[in-house]
Order: structure tokens, then sequence, then C-alpha cells
């Protein structure tokens, strides 16, 4: 397995812990989709593959159903996804990803934390060059299909050559360029693959060894973070626990 794949292990077995935070984080997502481009997800592709990762994080299919209906409300909140960054205890680098309707109210709680646990938030982009911006596709497996073949084709489309298999689940896991989005996703619907669930991560390039106690201070400060209802995801260049 690859190293995105196992950074990306590591926060969703995180987040199994927390289900109603991901219930609300996927709610958002619904949200900022059926906005875009309408309620029906034949004619939505946003909204499709926003329901194949609900699906696959476990959400209620009646959750799902609210999450769209609320979303056609008029008084339904415009969110914009917003990011922050900076250095967290023991020099480790902290991004944090956001959907909200106050950027004001959510930097500022976004800082506090930093501030609390004597880290550094830096301006946009100070970080980026620590972390891979990517588009992460799921989908299930065809049971005919020749990997070497698939991802050679799919080069073209923006893939990377790393993608993970889980054959538990019996899913494929691709890894884009972020700008390639849309592309890909076309690609794999009208190649016949189903449930594919796209979204965008951040994935460390250079990831740092920390003591248990500094891991400790450090999943403190990140399960604070997450507590807010802005806060999609947290992302940190701290290396996984090995199991």
């Amino acid at each position: 397995m690859g190293r995105a794949f196992e950074y990306r292990k590591a926060a969703k077995m995180k987040r199994w812990g927390h289900m109603a935070k991901t219930f609300t984080r996927l709610g958002k997502q619904i949200a900022i989709a059926v906005k875009a481009g309408g309620p029906e997800p034949d004619m939505n592709p946003a909204l499709r593959s926003v329901i194949a990762v609900c699906k696959r994080e476990n959400m209620p299919k009646d959750n799902i159903e609210r999450a769209i209906k609320n979303a056609m409300g008029k008084d339904q909140s415009d969110y914009k996804t917003m990011t922050y960054e900076g250095y967290g205890p023991h020099g480790i680098a902290i991004f944090v990803d956001t959907l909200t309707d106050n950027p004001t109210r959510t930097v500022a709680d976004v800082r506090s934390i930093f501030n609390k646990f004597g880290g550094n938030m830096g301006t946009m982009g100070s970080l980026a060059f620590l972390f891979d911006h990517k588009c992460v596709f799921t989908f299930k497996k065809k049971a005919d299909v020749d990997m070497d073949d698939f991802i050679l084709e799919m080069i073209d489309y923006g893939v990377e050559e790393e993608y993970d298999m889980d054959d538990e689940e019996g899913t494929i896991t691709i890894y884009g360029d972020p700008k390639s989005y849309s592309e890909i996703q076309k690609k794999l619907e009208a190649d016949g693959y189903e449930d594919v669930g796209g979204e965008f991560t951040y994935i460390p390039n250079d990831m740092k060894d920390v003591t248990p106690e500094q891991r400790e201070t450090i999943n403190k400060m990140v399960e604070k973070m997450e507590e807010f209802d802005d806060v999609q995801t947290v992302f940190t260049n701290m290396k996984p626990e090995e199991d």
C-alpha cells in the first residue's frame, strides 16, 4: 500500500469514533452540490459523487435525503471553502479545511486552537510545499479489470500511477490532479464503474516522527479543532501510528 493510502486509512480509522461529526461534514458537502447543480443525482455529477462517499461512510439514507431537502430551502446558508494552515506543537505542520458561512467566526475559532496549544497560524499558502493537493476517487472494482491497462488509460485523464485496492471492500482508490476531477469522474462513470465517490485531500510529502507523548498532544489539538462545526478535515504531517 502506498503512502497516501496509509495516511488516509489512519485518518478514516480516527473518524469512526466521530460519526455524527462526519455526517455533519457530509451534509454540508451535499448542500453545496445541490445548490450548484440541483437535487437530482442523475443530473448532478457532484451530488452523485458526494452520495457515494456518504454510503461508504455508512450515512443513513434518511440523513442523505434530509440533507438534500434542506439544501433546497430558501434559508439555507451559503458555504464557502476556506483553508487555514500553520505549525502546531513540536513543529508539526497542520492544514485545516473548512466549509463556512461566516469566515470571520471560523478564522477566530481556528486561531484560538493554534494559540491554545502554542502553535502559530500562518498565511494562506505558507505550508503548501509540505502537502500534495490531490483528488481521490474510490469505486467498485470490476472483476475483469486489468489494473495496468486501466491506470495506463487513466493517466491521460490526470490520474497518477499509484493506486490502492481494498480486497475486503472490493474497491479501488486512485489519485489525481485536483484540476482533473470532473474529467476523471466522467471517464469512470462512462466506463461503467459503480459507486464512484470523489473528494479532495492533502497528503503530506514528508511525514515527521513523533514520540507517544508528542502524538497525544497533537491529537488533542486536532480533536479540539474538529469540534468546530465549520471544520471539515484536519491534515498534519505527523507520521501515522504503526499497528
